[in-house]
């Protein structure tokens, strides 16, 4: 991009470049508020926390304020404000890097709404395999393995490979040399493939995709009758479970029935369901009936991994994340709506 395109996108002027420092506070708002999604994607991606991405946009924008006689006209305004993003990053998971639990999952994992996914700007175009890699890095199990990476790795990963950042930039931003960036970016890629399911979900979220959204309706009358023979069979042998933050993962179709058996799900009650989308995945929120209160109110919310039409992981998340996710706060008796 030229000086010029930059100094357009800006709204600024000044000879030889931005001059970004003219701009006031509410203009320089403005020009934020533009990245402010994608922005807190990367984050999101780098931390797995929706909350500390939240955060840390945050404390990018202030930096970006502080520090905008910095910028100079070399780079875009967007590739500036990525630059910044991820050192806060780094900075917040050198002072606390939480680690994964002992069986490989994430405690500290929270779901991403699709409403505010869909916030994103468009991609270069809508090539069919650009969208697949798009949503396979945002898919739960991703953000799952790149956790596993160390900090550095981690970044270099996420720019070169989700961003298509060139290795000089990359190292430019680290302060390493290109060498050091592809040998971090193999590293990182081989860690990955460690942490990473082999096969590609099934869910695109196309209304075409009739198959899987019937093994979705499945599992949610299953569940609502509290069949755990039918949910058993629409489970694959090797499924995985796991609630976050709760610690605990459960792997295999007997392990996982035992648990639902133990934790007394057959007694749990009369539920309701709202289908929804989470991470680019189908999702499933659980109300339970509460006398009390007279309505069905916020129970979990199962987000599955739909593999070969078997669901091969379903991550549970507790009632706290229903407001973040959109999804109503109570619902009314059956027939009284």
């Amino acid at each position: 991009m030229s000086a010029d395109l930059r100094v357009e996108e800006l709204g600024v002027s000044g000879a030889g470049g931005s001059r970004l420092d003219e701009v006031d506070e509410p203009e320089f708002a403005r020009l934020v508020a533009r990245h402010r999604r994608e922005l807190h994607v990367h984050c999101y991606r780098m931390l797995g926390s929706f909350e500390d991405a939240e955060d840390t946009v945050q404390e990018t924008f202030l930096r970006a304020w502080r520090r905008r006689e910095t910028f100079e006209g070399r780079s875009t305004f967007r590739a500036w404000l990525y630059r910044i993003a991820t050192n806060a990053c780094l900075d917040l998971l050198a002072t606390r890097r939480p680690e994964p639990a002992t069986g490989g999952e994430v405690p500290w994992l929270q779901p991403y709404p699709d409403r505010l996914l869909d916030e994103l700007p468009a991609d270069v175009a809508d090539e069919p395999e650009t969208v697949a890699v798009a949503r396979e890095t945002i898919e739960l199990a991703y953000l799952v393995a790149v956790q596993h990476l160390a900090p550095r790795p981690r970044a270099v990963l996420i720019l070169r490979d989700v961003l298509g950042w060139p290795a000089k930039d990359v190292g430019e931003l680290l302060g390493d040399s290109v060498n050091s960036v592809n040998s971090a970016l193999q590293r990182a890629r081989a860690g990955m493939r460690e942490h990473l399911p082999t096969e590609r979900q099934d869910w695109t979220g196309a209304e075409e995709d009739a198959g899987t959204r019937e093994l979705v309706r499945r599992f949610t009358d299953a569940s609502v009758a509290k069949d755990i023979d039918r949910l058993a069979a629409l489970v694959r042998d090797d499924v995985r479970c796991s609630m976050p933050p709760t610690p605990g993962l459960v792997v295999g179709r007997d392990a996982v029935v035992a648990d639902w058996v133990e934790s007394g799900f057959e007694d749990l009650g009369n539920l309701r369901t709202v289908l929804t989308s989470v991470n680019r995945q189908p999702a499933v929120a659980f109300y339970l009936w509460q006398e009390g209160a007279g309505a069905y109110l916020p129970l979990t919310i199962d987000v599955l991994r739909v593999t070969g039409s078997a669901i091969t992981e379903i991550v549970t998340f507790h009632a706290d994340q229903f407001p973040r996710l959109g999804l109503p706060e109570r619902l009314p008796a059956l027939g009284s709506e």
